[in-house]
C-alpha cells in the first residue's frame, strides 16, 4: 500500500512580512550596520517565533532588494546603501521612518523627482487621452475642494500619479508605486509647512491645462515649480527643525533680583557720579 505523500506547511505571508519588515527597517536605522552578519537562521526563528521557511523567504527578499548578500558558509550580510534599491516601496519606508523622517534623503528624492515628474508631464502633454486628461482634471479639482488634510493628501497623489500614467511610457509607469511612497513621506513632512499646499494649487493647475493644451514645455516648466515649491518647503522645515528655539524662559522669565553685593558695587558707581 501505498504511503501517502506529505505536503509541506503553507508559510503565511503575514508572518513573512513581519519577519521582513522587522530586519529591514534594523537595518535601514543601521541597528544592523553595513557589514554586519544578520544573526543565525536559529536565532532569528526563535525570536520570531517562526519556522525556518519563514526566515529564509524574508532574507530572500531583502536579498531582492539589495540590502543583504547570502553566501553559503559565510552567513547573511548586511551590503552597503549603495548597492539597496532605493526607489523600492519597502525600502523607502524603512529608511525614512516615521516619526523622525531623514530630510536629506526626501531632498535627494526630492531631485529625482525633479529629474522624472517634468519630463513625465512633458510626455502627458503631448500623449494623453482624453480619459487621461480628465483624470488629471479631476484630481486637480478634488485638490481644489478636499475638505480635510486627508483628502488633500490623497487628490494630491492621485494627481501626480495620473500624470506618470499619462505618458504611456511602461518603464515611466514602473516608477509609479515609488512615486506613491515618495508623495506619502514627502507630504508627511512638509504638511507642517504653512501654506505648503494650497499655495502650490496655482502651479498644479498650470500644469494641469498646459498638458490639456497640449503644450510641452509649459507642462515641464509647470511641474519644475511645483517641485521646486515643495523642496523649499523641505529645506526650510530641515532649517526651522536645525534651529534651537528660545526657551519660555529666555523670552519671558522675570528679570532676577540683584544680590547684595550687585546692589553695593551700584552704590559705589552712583556716589562716583554725584561726584
Amino acid at each position: 500500500m501505498a504511503r501517502p505523500r506529505t505536503t509541506d506547511k503553507p508559510i503565511k505571508p503575514g508572518r513573512i512580512r513581519t519577519v521582513l519588515s522587522t530586519l529591514g527597517r534594523e537595518i535601514a536605522r543601521d541597528l544592523i550596520p553595513e557589514g554586519a552578519a544578520l544573526p543565525p537562521e536559529p536565532d532569528l526563528e526563535a525570536r520570531f517565533g517562526v519556522g525556518r521557511g519563514v526566515v529564509r523567504e524574508a532574507i530572500k527578499i531583502l536579498a531582492g532588494k539589495g540590502l543583504v548578500s547570502v553566501r553559503p558558509r559565510h552567513g547573511t550580510h548586511v551590503l552597503p546603501r549603495c548597492e539597496w534599491s532605493l526607489l523600492d516601496r519597502d525600502v523607502l519606508s524603512w529608511l525614512v521612518g516615521e516619526s523622525e523622517p531623514d530630510r536629506d534623503l526626501l531632498l535627494a528624492i526630492q531631485e529625482v523627482r525633479s529629474i522624472i515628474e517634468p519630463a513625465a508631464a512633458a510626455l502627458a502633454a503631448v500623449r494623453s487621452t482624453k480619459d487621461d486628461r480628465r483624470r488629471i482634471n479631476a484630481a486637480l479639482a478634488a485638490m481644489h475642494t478636499a475638505p480635510d488634510q486627508t483628502s488633500a493628501v490623497a487628490a494630491d497623489k492621485a494627481f501626480h500619479l495620473a500624470i506618470l500614467d499619462a505618458t504611456h511610457n511602461p518603464v515611466l509607469q514602473g516608477f509609479r508605486g515609488a512615486i506613491d511612497t515618495i508623495l506619502s513621506m514627502v507630504f508627511h513632512v512638509a504638511v507642517g509647512s504653512v501654506g505648503w499646499f494650497k499655495e502650490n494649487l496655482p502651479n498644479h493647475a498650470a500644469a494641469a491645462r498646459a498638458i490639456e493644451s497640449g503644450d510641452a514645455e509649459k507642462a515641464r516648466i509647470a511641474m519644475e515649480r511645483v517641485l521646486n515649491y515643495t523642496r523649499s518647503k523641505l529645506s526650510n522645515r530641515r532649517t526651522i527643525a536645525g534651529k534651537r528655539p528660545a526657551t519660555e524662559t529666555t523670552r519671558s522669565s522675570p528679570a532676577r533680583k540683584p544680590s547684595i553685593k550687585q546692589k553695593k558695587a551700584k552704590s559705589g558707581r552712583q556716589d562716583v557720579r554725584r561726584g
